[in-house]
């Protein structure tokens, strides 16, 4: 999934991705390296001036788009992706400082030109140093390396002011280079063939008071830079992956194509997952860099450095993976990857040493924990009549709250909020923006939304394939939390593959006799019922044979034996079946037809705004650390706590887009699959980071290594419910990615 989403942003990345492979191919790009890492503007750029391509983002009274850096980020996405030559990324960040941070006076004068094909140059590290005079300052000093500074119509640049050392000021001011001789641009030798990079040096420059742009400082500098670098940096990202996952599908080894090879498949899922956890990161950074609200600084400031943590370094490495499943072809000249891989190394190179980054993210997310700015995952909807329909759920809700349980849980039932979007009259068919307005008023009076956990599962199939005698049965009482579910699918010999299994269901007068063994049941202690798939056809082919079954957990023959895990704890349960008698009007659908009744899920589903345990394990780190203020002395610290935060907020980012994407009745896609994967993992590093903490601590359980000991003890819960991660790899590579079966 690209940057941009919604209708209007795919439509516009189709046309600027035409654009580029019409006006600037890679064979055009090829033959003129050795003039375009000189500095000289490719031949394309009166076409993509023409276009309004470095205008997206301008007001329209200077001649732009009227658009914001989101949409600007969607057309870097393609430029990147399709390696678009000069200075593309250089102009357009130029003039995106200049028309959000330089005031109307510089805008008016200066952002016509960009409109018209100006090219600009910003030296995002202000090296330059600043000595004051009686009309101004004189500059003096080197600033390296200036991206797309050759030949730049504008240079925007920053000079430290050198009369306190103690304090650590900078001005910024814009410069025609070519009409001053105390401004030289020397051109470098570029890692990225296909744009110019120089030094800048300025002996005796001098800047009037009146030209220092008072509006821009260097942190908004980096911040939009880290930005746009990052939208760019997702484009060279994804085409390397695209041309990777291509070349894996036909190239054959040993009689067949190298990605049934699981070690590949896993390789390119990995990648994929990673990438889109930078997309995601990516949007985010793009919309902060929009936001309005009142610290959208400081928004901003999160949102970027999120963004140069996880986009940056990644396209450098996905580009080097990709290299490497290219194999021999991905490693010479003539593949035009190792282009994409440059430009790949200059952008993560380009802002500085990622530590820098990750190290002020962490102490930014540490000083969350005292009040400072976090970073927020608001989900605003468009009111409408919404705004009648919230109205209504806060006063159904306030009333319900008067109760207390089981009367409030009953009453919440009757009012379809337990699992809203379920069609009536067990929920409210509710759509996803109405089931997010839900969530949002449990969550402002502080009311928990009720799940009927495995119910979630048995509750969907029975509405769609069982009997009305069963649906009135089980389904209002399962709402009104009077009836406990438990799954009785996974055996010891078949775990995710399912259709393996072995209990039978033996046909005898009224019903059938299951015998067998069912594992990691969760609940089944407490469960009134169980949904329990058997196998009704020992001759029939694998997925076929198969019935599902409601189990009364009170039917004699059933024997519930308690797994106790390493923490402990017996969450999950192995069940014995003993010739345990089901009458016929417990089988949901057709005899036979199980596999087919177990996936089903509603076309309406479950809208979910909000992480579970995994989502929260951040937090209780920043917890951690916050109660000994061990970040401010160790970057170290503050690094590692920076790396996490940037995935936290990108998962977070992720699941924000997948929402969206429902509101707008589009598919996510391989979002869930995707959060799986990467929530898991997220949790597994940041729960052991916690335990890494407090050392010696973590021997016993008491106070302080109790709950650490339990959590990280309960790491397997998490890494093996659902389908372990080389499963969910398996699913992601086959049903997503199309790489063939082994």
């Amino acid at each position: 999934m690209p940057i941009g989403f919604a209708t209007e942003h795919q439509a516009f990345a189709e046309s600027v991705a035409g654009f580029v492979a019409r006006h600037a191919s890679i064979e055009a790009t090829r033959a003129a390296a050795d003039e375009l890492s000189a500095g000289a503007l490719p031949n394309c750029w009166a076409a993509l001036v023409g276009q309004g391509l470095t205008a997206v983002h301008l007001p329209e009274e200077h001649g732009g788009a009227g658009a914001g850096v989101l949409e600007l980020a969607v057309a870097l996405e393609e430029a990147g992706r399709g390696l678009l030559p000069g200075p593309y990324l250089s102009t357009v960040l130029t003039s995106t400082i200049l028309a959000r941070c330089a005031g109307p006076e510089v805008g008016k004068a200066v952002l016509p030109r960009f409109a018209e094909g100006a090219t600009g140059a910003v030296a995002v590290a202000p090296s330059l140093t600043a000595h004051r005079t009686r009309d101004g300052w004189e500059i003096d000093g080197i600033a390296e390396p200036v991206l797309g500074a050759v030949g730049a119509t504008y240079l925007l640049l920053g000079a430290r002011i050198d009369t306190d050392p103690d304090r650590d000021e900078q001005i910024w001011f814009m410069v025609e280079p070519g009409a001053l001789e105390s401004v030289e641009v020397l051109p470098l030798d570029p890692v990225d063939l296909a744009r110019g990079v120089a030094r800048v040096r300025t002996q005796h420059l001098e800047i009037t008071a009146s030209r220092v742009l008072t509006g821009i400082d260097t942190a908004k500098v980096r911040d939009l830079a880290a930005v746009l670098a990052a939208a760019e940096a997702v484009g060279v990202a994804r085409w390397c992956f695209e041309t990777a996952l291509a070349y894996v599908k036909i190239r054959e080894q040993f009689g067949v194509a190298v990605g049934s090879f699981q070690a590949i498949k896993h390789k390119a899922a990995t990648l994929f997952t990673r990438l889109q956890l930078a997309t995601a990161a990516a949007w985010d950074a793009a919309r902060a860099a929009d936001d309005t609200v009142e610290d959208a600084d400081e928004q901003l400031r999160l949102a970027a450095s999120e963004a140069a943590v996880l986009c940056l370094p990644l396209a450098r490495e996905v580009a080097l993976d990709c290299i490497t499943m290219l194999g021999g072809i991905g490693f010479t000249w003539e593949h035009d990857i190792h282009l994409y891989w440059r430009r790949a190394v200059f952008l993560t190179q380009w802002l500085g040493p990622s530590g820098r980054w990750t190290a002020q993210l962490g102490r930014a997310a540490l000083e969350s924990v005292d009040g400072g700015p976090t970073r927020r995952f608001d989900l605003e909807l468009d009111e409408g009549d919404i705004a009648a329909f919230r109205a209504e759920v806060a006063a159904r809700l306030a009333e319900a709250n008067t109760h207390a349980e089981p009367a409030r849980r009953r009453r919440l039932a009757e009012l379809g909020y337990v699992s809203p979007h379920y069609p009536k009259p067990y929920g409210i068919a509710a759509s996803p923006a109405r089931q997010v307005v839900i969530q949002q008023e449990f969550a402002r009076i502080g009311l928990t939304q009720p799940s009927t956990v495995i119910g979630e599962f048995a509750l969907p199939t029975i509405m769609a394939h069982g009997t009305d005698a069963q649906r009135d049965a089980y389904v209002p009482a399962t709402l009104r939390g009077e009836i406990v579910w438990c799954q009785l699918f996974s055996e010891p010999g078949a775990g995710s593959d399912l259709a393996s299994l072995s209990t039978r269901a033996t046909k005898v007068d009224g019903g059938w006799l299951l015998n067998g063994q069912k594992v990691w049941n969760s609940k089944a202690h407490e469960a009134h019922f169980g949904i329990c798939l058997a196998r009704t056809d020992p001759d029939a082919a694998k997925h076929k044979g198969i019935t599902y079954f409601i189990v009364d957990m009170a039917t004699p023959g059933i024997d519930v034996r308690p797994l106790k895990q390493s923490n402990g704890q017996s969450e999950f349960n192995e069940v014995y079946l003993d010739d345990v008698f089901v009458a016929d009007d417990q089988v949901v659908g057709e005899v036979h037809a199980g596999w087919r009744i177990a996936r089903t899920t509603l076309a309406n589903e479950r809208v979910m705004i909000a992480g579970g345990p995994g989502m929260q394990a951040f937090g209780k780190l920043l917890a951690d650390i916050g109660e000994t203020g061990a970040v401010a002395a160790d970057t170290a610290l503050a690094s590692r706590l920076g790396a996490f935060a940037a995935e936290h907020f990108a998962l977070r980012a992720l699941t924000l887009r997948s929402t969206l994407q429902q509101l707008s009745g589009l598919n996510p896609g391989a979002a869930s699959s995707v959060l799986k994967l990467a929530v898991t993992e997220h949790q597994r590093a940041v729960v052991t980071a916690r335990l890494d903490r407090i050392g010696a601590a973590g021997t016993h359980h008491d106070d302080l290594g109790g709950e650490l000991l339990t959590a990280y003890l309960s790491l397997p819960a998490v890494l093996l419910g659902g389908g372990t991660r080389e499963i969910q790899l398996n699913v992601v590579a086959e049903r997503i990615l199309g790489l063939p079966r082994g």
